[in-house]
């Protein structure tokens, strides 16, 4: 290491250090040992500009070993981001710009939430995607409005989950340009040595992928790091891993042991380690002068990089008007006027239509107004409809169309998703059965977390799918969904609902799982809705009680809402004057205005919910679990009508459990 360098290494190392022996948690391992390689990194290549964190031409890093927060922030700190010693010394404390893993878009400079493993390194190839879909859509020839880098930091840890394996055999089969890997091979993991657990070669893994590999011996060598770093970059057509050696919890008495993974030193190890490697003992969260200058020119770098950038999109303007309007417009998330005017409308007499196939009709709809929409599904796009119909498919080597092809990889698709979303300039979705949300289910949480606008595509959404069995027949899948904060579960039950459902999804800020029938289904009157409203608001009345003083209230979601209509003309005719609502949305039904929630649910009036899934969480609205006739068991493999019938959702079963709701004896049959 040249030591004119050595003390911005050690002022990122031992912020990191004072930081987790300030909160007397996290860790210092990763910090010590990776603290080399970041440094050269974020010093000699990454562009970016710390009075603008949201430049939307900066290089992205991702930390994808989130547990190694405290080098982000130290870095994020001396390069002058809005982020004070008083925020490092508050690392881990409830309300604090520190938190115990990355948090977007919670600290400035932190481009995506990280810590489960592996989320962060699919991320990045999101990332990366969506820099190339930009990039080929405006750049013109001696005019690059897009042009940036993503790399990403990963640990042993993030290349033992399965979702790296997915997203990094992707990323090689697609050529994914612009994307650097710095991988901390520190083989120690929580329970010790990685051989435990851990033996593959990873270069020669990797290599079969299709990734260009390098290796640095030394993880302190920064001449090596520096010119591992260009070599990848100089081979930009196609993704580089960089192994780099080095040593967890370096010059600490815990070097090379899993201790110094996960536990604070301690006032004994800390004073020891400083003084290994030549650091002052005191004060704390020292930023001796010459590092905080040589950090400081951070600034001006990046202030001179936007410039540039700057000039050259006055350039692009004036040459490409349409374009630069374009971009501005997709950068902002901004529609422009009519971008739903092709929502299809579709009429009850033209027969039922399964909202798979609505969905595909309504997305096409919207995609001609909206540039930005790019996606695709685990090797199911003929079975979720979720084709961009004459746009092209996304290859390797020729167009980049918004297609994409994620094949078998449910986990590493939903965090590309994500990329794509917290990157920005696109609206990106995924799609696959509903049952395999189970697979993509971190991801979709971690979107959550960030209120990415993500959009997930289930189809096959209940046991109504039949044949396949149980296997494939989701039971516990929506109730999951539901208990995620933040995510906006959509599950209509109609092709109109479900055209309004898309316009839900596009309009929103954050995530959204959206719910599709493969069975068709009768189409209801968009024009005959006695309560207004529609999907927007969560819930609307579909049919209303005669007389318009209903004694009981069928709340239904998706293909059951048909159910609960037909049990409703059975009601009727039985002297209970019976209101259908449906809701195809909790989230947005809690979030409307309560006079709109009370008249499409009068409070008083009995209730009973229809859902062909666990009946967990419906007795909010109907007040007891006897009163929501769901599912407590899995499926059956046999064509879907008889599968439903067989497990109670019938009309008859429907009507008995509404008569004992509202206390009406179960009529006396004709002799």
């Amino acid at each position: 290491m040249a030591t004119d360098e050595t003390p911005m290494v050690n002022t990122l190392r031992f912020l990191a250090v004072d930081m987790v022996e300030a909160a007397k948690s996290g860790h210092p391992g990763l910090p010590l040992g990776a603290a080399p390689m970041a440094y050269v990194l974020w010093d000699r290549f990454l562009k970016h500009n710390p009075a603008d964190p949201a430049w939307p031409d900066r290089d992205r890093f991702v930390l994808s070993a989130g547990h190694g927060s405290a080098l982000l922030y130290a870095l994020l700190h001396v390069t002058g981001y809005d982020l004070t010693l008083d925020d490092l010394k508050r690392f881990r404390q409830y309300g604090s710009r520190t938190p115990g893993h990355p948090e977007y878009p919670h600290t400035a400079g932190v481009v995506a939430t990280t810590g489960p493993l592996g989320q962060g390194f699919a991320m990045g190839v999101g990332m990366a995607l969506a820099e190339r879909y930009l990039a080929a859509r405006f750049n013109r020839p001696g005019f690059e409005a897009v042009d940036h880098w993503t790399y990403v930091l990963c640990s042993d840890g993030d290349l033992m989950e399965g979702i790296s394996s997915e997203a990094a055999s992707f990323a090689g089969t697609m050529r994914v340009p612009k994307l650097v890997y710095l991988y901390d091979d520190n083989r120690i993991s929580l329970d010790g040595p990685t051989p435990l657990t851990f033996t593959e070669d990873v270069g020669r893994r990797f290599e079969a992928y299709g990734w260009r590999v390098d290796a640095v011996a030394d993880g302190n060598d920064l001449g090596a790091i520096d010119a591992a770093i260009r070599a990848a970059k100089a081979a930009p057509d196609r993704p580089s891993l960089i192994r780099v050696r080095t040593h967890i919890g370096y010059g600490s008495p815990r070097q090379d042991t899993r201790e110094a993974h996960g536990e604070a030193l301690g006032p004994a190890m800390t004073i020891a380690t400083k003084e290994k490697l030549g650091w002052p003992t005191s004060p704390p969260f020292l930023v001796p002068e010459a590092a905080a200058t040589h950090f400081g020119r951070a600034k001006e770098r990046g202030a001179a990089w936007q410039r540039a950038w700057t000039d050259r999109m006055a350039a692009y303007r004036a040459a490409f008007p349409e374009l630069a309007r374009e971009y501005a417009a997709m950068l902002g998330r901004e529609r422009a006027s009519g971008w739903d005017a092709g929502l299809p409308t579709f009429a009850p007499a033209a027969g039922p239509v399964a909202t798979r196939d609505a969905g595909a009709r309504a997305m096409n709809g919207i995609a001609g107004r909206l540039p930005g929409l790019i996606g695709g599904a685990a090797d199911l796009a003929s079975s979720t409809k979720t084709v961009v119909d004459g746009q092209g498919v996304w290859s390797a080597t020729g167009p980049c169309g918004p297609n994409l092809h994620f094949g078998v990889r449910e986990n590493a698709m939903a965090a590309m998703v994500n990329g794509l979303a917290v990157h920005g300039g696109l609206i990106p979705f995924g799609s696959t059965f509903l049952v395999f949300s189970d697979y993509a289910r971190p991801a979709i949480r971690l979107a959550a977390l960030m209120q990415s606008p993500s959009i997930f595509v289930f189809t096959h959404d209940s046991i109504a799918l039949g044949e396949d069995g149980p296997s494939h027949q989701p039971v516990e899948q929506l109730v999951g969904l539901r208990a995620i904060p933040g995510l906006t579960v959509v599950r209509p039950a109609d092709a109109n609902e479900t055209s309004e459902a898309w316009r839900v999804a596009v309009a929103r800020d954050g995530p959204t799982a959206l719910v599709f029938t493969r069975q068709k289904l009768p189409v209801l009157d968009p024009t005959a809705r006695p309560s207004g409203g529609g999907v927007a608001q969560g819930a609307y009345v579909v049919d209303e009680a005669s007389g318009g003083a209903p004694r009981l209230v069928l709340i239904g979601s998706g293909s059951e809402v048909h159910l609960c209509r037909a049990a409703r003309t059975a009601l009727e005719s039985q002297g209970v004057p019976t209101r259908v609502v449906s809701m195809p949305s909790w989230e947005l039904f809690d979030a409307a205005d309560p006079a709109y929630r009370d008249r499409v649910l009068p409070p008083g009036v009995p209730r009973v919910a229809v859902e062909a899934g666990s009946p967990i969480g419906w007795e909010r609205y109907v007040g007891r679990p006897s009163a929501v006739v769901g599912l407590n068991r899995f499926g059956a493999s046999a064509p879907g009508d008889q599968v439903l019938a067989h497990l109670g959702f019938t009309v008859d079963h429907v009507v008995a459990t509404a008569r004992a709701v509202v206390g009406v004896p179960p009529p006396i049959p004709h002799p």
